[in-house]
């Protein structure tokens, strides 16, 4: 496996100085925020786009560094039934990759209304009332078998390989079933984005995850979460208060180790491994309440320890 950390991680800082930091602490690459709900300050999105020179600059600050780019991350809500925008930006996002020769593009599904009607979008988790169903066949059928369609053909088109979704709350696709739901009705170019971090919020287990998923494991965002015992006894884990209040909520994003320590982030590099991913460990540093220098540099310490990054070698003695 090798490590990495998402942009956005260190957003309040220039470009250049934002990779110093990353070869400063040892990782092998950074993934760039584009679009999206992101400002993306370091990536030009339309000024990139088809600028040959723009791009082997780009390119060339990584190169000198001795970085990779690990991928393009357009998160959003691509299916947004009034803001046209933030599909563009993913398809944009797609072309550029393309362009640059990198092969993976990190997104989440979308999340379309409930009915043609609708003008904002709905999440539905629970099965009951009824129209909770009609709302689910509308959003599969008519929005997002379709876009993603389109989607996977513009990926193989451009060449990129691979597109991880990112199983996050507010998408249609959040949880393994779902994913695997869309993967077999779009194809293979569509896998996961695993982020232990909204599984644990919503209830599931991301050890297990990473096995039910097995090869549809594109691409793992590194980031914990702080599960508050107190306040989630008597709100839930449905929390939508203020994502600044951690003290308040039942649930937080959380600098690695402070959530859930070195030990589970072993076993959950064990399970990828298991699984038979070795693709990137990418942190993204989301902890209100550390210094995202601090934070990003914690969480690659304890990546750092419990990561297998060399090739397995062992082979029985002959007896």
């Amino acid at each position: 496996m090798k490590l990495g950390f998402v942009s956005d991680s260190l957003g309040g800082l220039p470009f250049e100085t934002m990779l110093d930091h990353a070869a400063r602490m040892g990782v092998s690459g950074v993934e760039v925020n584009t679009c999206g709900w992101s400002t993306a300050p370091h990536f030009d999105l339309t000024g990139m786009l088809g600028n040959t020179a723009k791009q082997k600059a780009f390119l060339s600050a990584f190169a000198e560094r001795g970085l990779e780019v690990i991928s393009m991350n357009a998160n959003g809500n691509p299916l947004h039934p009034t803001d046209r925008a933030q599909g563009q930006g993913l398809r944009d996002t797609i072309r550029v990759a393309g362009e640059m020769g990198i092969k993976t593009v990190c997104t989440m599904s979308g999340l379309p209304a409930g009915s043609p009607t609708d003008t904002m979008p709905n999440w539905v988790v629970s099965s009951w009332p009824p129209e909770t169903q009609a709302i689910l066949r509308y959003q599969w059928e008519e929005k997002l078998i379709p876009f993603w369609t389109e989607i996977v053909a513009l990926a193989r088109s451009c060449g990129v390989e691979r597109i991880a979704l990112e199983l996050h709350g507010n998408q249609v696709v959040y949880n393994v079933p779902s994913l695997l739901k869309l993967r077999a009705a779009v194809g293979p170019v569509v896998g996961a984005n695993l982020d232990p971090s909204h599984l644990f919020w919503m209830g599931a287990d991301p050890l297990i995850a990473a096995e039910a998923l097995g090869d549809a494991v594109y691409h793992v965002h590194a980031k914990d979460t702080f599960l508050n015992a107190p306040r989630q006894a008597t709100t839930s884990l449905l929390e939508n208060g203020s994502l600044m209040d951690i003290p308040a909520r039942s649930w937080s994003y959380i600098t690695l180790g402070f959530g859930h320590g070195e030990e589970w982030w072993r076993q959950f590099c064990y399970r990828l491994k298991m699984a038979g991913y070795n693709g990137w460990l990418s942190i993204e540093h989301e902890d209100v309440l550390l210094n995202s220098l601090e934070g990003l540099e914690k969480s690659v310490a304890l990546l750092q320890c419990v990561m297998p990054s060399a090739p397995a070698d062992y082979q029985p003695q002959a007896i």
